[in-house]
């Protein structure tokens, strides 16, 4: 079985899993305490976070270990939004990840914020000139992701937050689908926040963490010892902490992801396209640089994507529709509407992502088994 959902999620690396069990057996040790098998915890606490600051270009006291990219979304949203003064208004997408768009509607619910949503193009851009627009001396926040998890399209990040700077408002960057695609160097960015997720780049499931300048003031959501400096408190789960800085140290350079899975999925991005006349694009194409190296989604024009993603498992290729935290939902992709697709359009949509080990042959097998499938469907 040939799997091309690592925008799902990808399996953890042998190296990771060895670099954690010590902190799931012997090492069993709070970094709270303060005897020696607390100490040697705290010891390993703060190598991660040193590891993982040195990987962003950040202070290691910037970073808050989290449960994942929603818990990292939610704090960095939520924190900043209650914790700063500036006022009651933040600017985003609405092709965000559904964690993003759920922060948002809780603060418009329940805070009497304002939120302005960008427009987005049929290929899910937004410009720096309508951010620029949008902005105003009331503007707490602006969350704008790096690469979109359905269609691909990476947002020029840098030369948004360069806008939000500007007005002297914090950027926030949900940048799971980043590690080991695309470089994550902070002062390179400009942002002020950004989340990641361990499972994404072969840590386990349950393991994230949050970059939050030392500049900002932001309200913790987890109250209690303090932990995480204040920000999240609770006992850390240092082995998947651990686990999640062993992954970014073995993140794959990404010129060299690039250009290599870049290949591979545009190789098959141009066979579908080829192939078949009722497939569409959703997303940039790669040549315009604008894509993530490993996604390749379309809409097939009068074939149902959820009957068609059996299909494919059966002729031995595991895809998705699209974001597997909206797996099993009804309702038309949110990301894709956005883009002023057709509802029904939409629910056509599958998403292939490769793996930083993907070859020619994968994007052969994948392209044989679609062939297969819409064979099958006639």
């Amino acid at each position: 079985m040939l799997y091309l959902d690592h925008a799902a999620t990808t399996p953890v690396k042998p190296e990771v899993l060895k670099a954690a069990w010590p902190y799931l057996t012997e090492e069993f040790g709070n970094p709270s305490s303060v005897h020696e098998t607390g100490l040697r915890a705290k010891a390993a606490l703060d190598w991660a976070r040193e590891t993982c600051a040195e990987f962003l270009g950040v202070y290691p006291h910037e970073i808050a270990f989290t449960s994942g990219g929603t818990e990292s979304n939610n704090l960095a949203i939520l924190g900043i939004a209650l914790g700063s003064p500036r006022g009651r208004h933040i600017v985003s997408a609405r092709t965000e990840h559904s964690s993003v768009l759920a922060c948002l509607d809780y603060l418009e619910r329940s805070h009497g914020f304002e939120i302005s949503y960008l427009e987005v193009d049929g290929e899910g851009r937004v410009s720096p000139t309508a951010l620029r627009s949008a902005l105003r001396p009331g503007t707490t926040l602006v969350s704008l992701m790096l690469a979109n998890n359905e269609t691909g399209l990476i947002h020029p990040v840098a030369q948004l937050a360069e806008v939000a700077a500007e007005f002297e408002v914090p950027f926030h960057t949900d940048a799971v689908q980043a590690p080991g695609w695309l470089d994550l160097k902070v002062p390179e960015l400009g942002v002020q926040a950004l989340s990641l997720s361990g499972h994404k780049f072969g840590a386990p499931k349950g393991s994230g963490l949050v970059y939050l300048s030392s500049a900002l003031t932001v309200e913790p959501l987890i109250h209690g010892g303090g932990q995480e400096q204040g920000l999240r408190s609770g006992t850390q789960n240092l082995a998947w902490t651990v686990a999640l800085a062993v992954a970014l140290q073995l993140a794959e350079e990404p010129g060299t992801a690039q250009a290599k899975t870049g290949a591979v999925s545009a190789a098959f991005i141009d066979g579908v396209m080829t192939e078949f006349p009722n497939a569409h694009l959703t997303g940039p194409s790669p040549e315009s640089g604008e894509r993530h190296p490993a996604i390749a989604s379309f809409t097939f024009e009068g074939i149902n994507g959820e009957t068609l993603l059996l299909e494919l498992e059966n002729a031995g290729v595991q895809c998705s529709s699209g974001s597997a935290c909206s797996a099993g939902s009804t309702e038309p992709s949110h990301v894709l509407t956005a883009l002023g697709i057709a509802p029904d359009t939409c629910r056509t949509a599958v998403r292939f992502s490769f793996g930083h080990d993907a070859t020619a042959d994968d994007s052969a097998r994948a392209l044989a088994a679609l062939r297969t499938a819409l064979a099958r469907l006639g």
